[in-house]
């Protein structure tokens, strides 16, 4: 079998009751938030394994929390996350894959679990078809992934993070950089209130093997 020229990371965290999916709690209870995260988690690793002719990577936070993703996905490669902010973490962990010979890798967040596979193959397709940089647009102003060919630091190292203009800013950047950016369909974070009830009112209509774990979950509460 040929050994894959791309590479798929997810950044992810283990799961803890009072520091995880905070803004959801209340209404839900430090524990239930904790533990929808890890369904968010299950659900985006089979969008991922769905997606053919990648090597599958988590990008995990804490630095001791190996063995709970190796337990959870034992399937992927394992990447401690490095950097003292979200931004130099995204960046060592790409740069970290594309010096391992790797063509194109892109790397997404885990916290949308009705995230449509296509989106995350079509991501690839782009890079191939010329572009150099693709970005998935969240619709807080961030992204949920982005793609690259080669390392680009200064797109993830001088933006500020976790604001509302962080894919115009680096937008911005890669124009300054000259680099050629594709986009893919714009999709939402669960990360509040409010997108916690949109999600369940997309999976009250969405297919029944659309985020099974998230969908479980909810339905029990």
């Amino acid at each position: 079998m040929t050994p894959p020229t791309d590479a798929l990371l997810v950044v992810a965290k283990r799961p803890a009751a009072g520091r995880t999916k905070t803004r959801l709690t209340p209404p839900l209870s430090p524990d239930e938030a904790a533990a929808l995260y890890e369904c968010f988690l299950r659900d985006t690793l089979d969008l991922i394994r769905r997606v053919p002719g990648v090597r599958s990577v988590i990008a995990y936070l804490p630095e001791d929390a190996a063995g709970y993703f190796a337990a959870l996905a034992p399937d992927f490669d394992l990447l401690p996350q490095h950097g003292p902010d979200l931004g130099a973490r995204l960046d060592h962990a790409l740069t970290s894959y594309l010096a391992r010979g790797f063509a194109r890798v892109a790397i997404m967040n885990s916290d949308g679990p009705t995230l449509p596979a296509a989106h995350l193959t079509t991501a690839f397709e782009l890079l191939r078809d010329g572009a150099d940089v693709v970005f998935g647009p969240a619709e807080d102003g961030g992204y949920y992934l982005i793609g690259l060919k080669r390392p680009a630091p200064r797109l993830l190292r001088q933006v500020r993070m976790s604001t509302p203009t962080v894919l115009a800013d680096t937008l911005a950047l890669a124009a300054a950089e000259g680099l050629k950016v594709a986009l893919l369909p714009m999709w939402y974070d669960v990360d509040d209130v409010a997108s916690l009830a949109r999600l369940r009112r997309e999976l009250a209509r969405a297919d029944a093997d659309i985020a099974p774990a998230t969908r479980a979950f909810l339905g029990g509460m």
